[in-house]
């Protein structure tokens, strides 16, 4: 009988050691719950404080340089498709797309005669344009992306062979999302009405890619852009 009791009394300290961990289980998924929330509300004013960050440059730009105004959106649309249709990790695109919209940030330091100049450049003023990227680097480092934003800007006029600026990087030393910003760049500067000359077509600026690829552009940017625009039917508008 004793045996039975002791037991029975075992059994009963058991299920209330049992209920006891069950609670403590139950608090700590409140808790976990709690937490994540909370990350998630810090993640969203993060992301919504780094975007406005990026619209406020996007904007000082576009007020220096009046004929450029939309040009990062437009190249960071199509950047961030080409990013998607490599399939590149949900990171990765999302640092391309912003690092588009800010790409041109290094032309605040140009002086307006030049930013908007209604001829085309003399060797002289290109060769201060070309600066731009060093400038724009030197700008975003100092904002803590959780990308490298201003190492993408730097690279984005580098080509494939050595033959880019500034660093005349080639080959890997060029960051995918420069790669990809490149081209994008080039496709939507072609296209567009400048200054100094009418908008190119779509054909021709595609024209200009392919030409290019596996010489200064990465040739599967290129052959993603390409898909896009011929089978895809992407539009800037």
């Amino acid at each position: 009988m004793k045996e039975k009791e002791k037991t029975k009394d075992l059994l009963i300290e058991e299920l209330q050691e049992m209920h006891k961990k069950i609670t403590d289980l139950e608090k700590v998924k409140v808790m976990y719950n709690q937490l994540e929330k909370e990350l998630q509300q810090s993640y969203e004013k993060l992301q919504k404080f780094i975007e406005g960050t990026a619209h406020i440059i996007m904007k000082v730009v576009e007020i220096r340089d009046p004929y450029s105004t939309g040009h990062q959106q437009r190249v960071s649309k199509l950047a961030t498709a080409i990013a998607r249709e490599m399939k590149l990790p949900q990171d990765k695109i999302e640092g391309v797309r912003l690092a588009s919209l800010v790409h041109d940030v290094g032309k605040v330091n140009l002086p307006t005669e030049i930013v908007s100049k209604p001829s085309k450049l003399v060797e002289v003023e290109f060769n201060l344009l070309k600066n731009h990227p060093r400038v724009g680097y030197d700008i975003l480092k100092k904002v803590n992306f959780p990308w490298p934003i201003a190492e993408i800007v730097f690279q984005h006029y580098e080509k494939i062979d050595g033959s880019g600026y500034p660093r005349g990087l080639k080959g890997d030393e060029i960051l995918i999302e420069a790669k990809i910003l490149g081209v994008a760049n080039v496709v939507e500067a072609m296209s567009s009405y400048k200054s100094y000359r009418p908008a190119h077509s779509i054909n021709e600026s595609l024209a200009e890619i392919s030409k290019n690829k596996n010489i200064l552009f990465d040739p599967e940017v290129v052959d993603a852009c390409l898909r896009l625009f011929k089978e895809k039917g992407f539009k800037f508008k």
